[in-house]
């Protein structure tokens, strides 16, 4: 006898309801708190179900998350599915119900329709939650450092214009930049104008010797023949100074935490199977590999490369009735937005770079030979570069299985 268990999972407790074939209802639905104890109770009472029992419920943000490590502990087939399956699975019914306990037994009803196909939870979930977990707290971040810098650099107009492009050193591994750290010594174009240029280029060099950059003996005088000309809106008084590096502190704080965020992003995906083959595909470095793998998660749980590009949500739409065949639709856009956003990235790079060996390089230059607009032909490229991953990953998942 076949147990199906379905689990509507909100905030603080989740519906459970237990149905066999024909509809069978096992036990009405009934909530659970996500305590400990009532959590151990519910994996107890499910545990003494007679027959095969699988439980089901839906990747609900991080609400799922407790009930899923105490059954799977306790010994029980657990699968967490996306919840666009689950809203897209029939009612069979004209009348609109949204509650709990409905849902708990839609999910009951899903679970015995996909009895075969149902993944069960496993310990490499946990390293894929705890990746996209990071790379979430990535984004966010990586919003706070943007406007961060967008902040600072509004200010700096206004006491010295044009700071930001004095330099071209590279981000450093910590995420300091030059500019930056100059801009905290020398906030204002009269902290370098007014002072001089010996006294400036000895100021300049103890810089260079605290932050450890190197002191070119030519670019003190560039620095102060440009401030010159520069016109400042502000005047040099304490409270634009306090603003500007406060502005300057919450930036290098956010940039800290973005390249932290980065390189143990980078060391936890490269203990998943596939993190070679992704590394190895053109457009994709220690930034962006690392975000691919976070959102698409296990491959294995995409039956085909249309699968993976509906839940990027970079597949076409299907427009056809009768005589009607639209050949051109917009993209679903339903599925992750940073998955998207990361495509559109690596595409860019594609771009930018020019490899003319890479497929799909080929294929965007095509596309916008043809006169496709951006966001269709950006689309197109992000579609093409799913498929070759899907086809490479599954590849080497194989090769690891023989």
């Amino acid at each position: 006898m076949y147990n199906a268990v379905g689990i509507d999972v909100s905030k603080g407790k989740s519906t459970v309801a237990v149905l066999q074939p024909a509809g069978v209802i096992i036990r009405k639905p009934f909530n659970v708190n996500h305590t400990s104890s009532e959590l151990d109770e519910l994996a107890k009472y499910i545990g003494s179900l007679e027959g095969e029992t699988h439980v089901v419920l839906e990747c609900t943000g991080r609400y799922h998350e407790p009930v899923v490590k105490t059954l799977s502990e306790a010994g029980l087939f657990v699968s967490a599915v996306n919840p666009h399956l689950i809203k897209n699975f029939g009612n069979n019914s004209i009348r609109k119900v949204k509650s709990d306990p409905a849902d708990a037994k839609k999910i009951a009803r899903y679970t015995l329709d996909n009895w075969i196909e149902l993944r069960q939870y496993s310990s490499m979930d946990n390293t894929r939650t705890q990746l996209k977990t990071l790379n979430s707290q990535f984004s966010f971040f990586m919003k706070q450092k943007v406007a961060a810098k967008a902040n600072l650099i509004a200010l700096l107009d206004n006491t010295y214009p044009g700071v930001n492009k004095l330099f071209d050193s590279p981000v450093r591994d910590d995420g300091s930049e030059k500019w930056v750290d100059y801009a905290y010594s020398f906030w204002h174009v009269d902290c370098v104008r007014k002072i001089g240029l010996k006294t400036f280029t000895e100021r300049y060099q103890a810089f260079c010797k605290k932050h450890h950059y190197n002191f070119q003996p030519a670019k003190p005088a560039e620095l102060f023949l440009a401030s010159k000309d520069l016109i400042a809106v502000f005047p040099k008084e304490a409270s634009y100074k306090l603003l500007i590096q406060q502005s300057i502190q919450q930036l290098n704080l956010a940039s800290s935490h973005v390249e932290e965020l980065r390189s143990k992003m980078n060391e936890l995906a490269s203990t998943l199977p596939e993190y070679t083959t992704v590394m190895g595909m053109y457009g994709v470095g220690k930034t962006f590999g690392p975000q691919l793998i976070a959102e698409i998660g296990d491959i294995s749980n995409f039956s085909h490369r249309e699968a993976l590009t509906a839940f990027a949500g970079v597949d076409p739409g299907v427009d056809q009735s009768g005589t009607h065949n639209s050949k051109s639709n917009k993209a679903s856009k339903c599925g992750s937005n940073r998955l998207r956003k990361t495509l559109f990235q690596i595409m860019s790079t594609l771009l930018q770079t020019a490899p003319e060996d890479d497929k799909v390089y080929q294929f965007l230059v095509k596309k916008r030979a043809e006169g496709k607009p951006y966001y269709v032909y950006m689309t197109a490229g992000a579609n093409k570069f799913l498929r070759i991953y899907y086809g490479k990953v599954k590849e080497c998942i194989r090769n690891l299985e023989q």
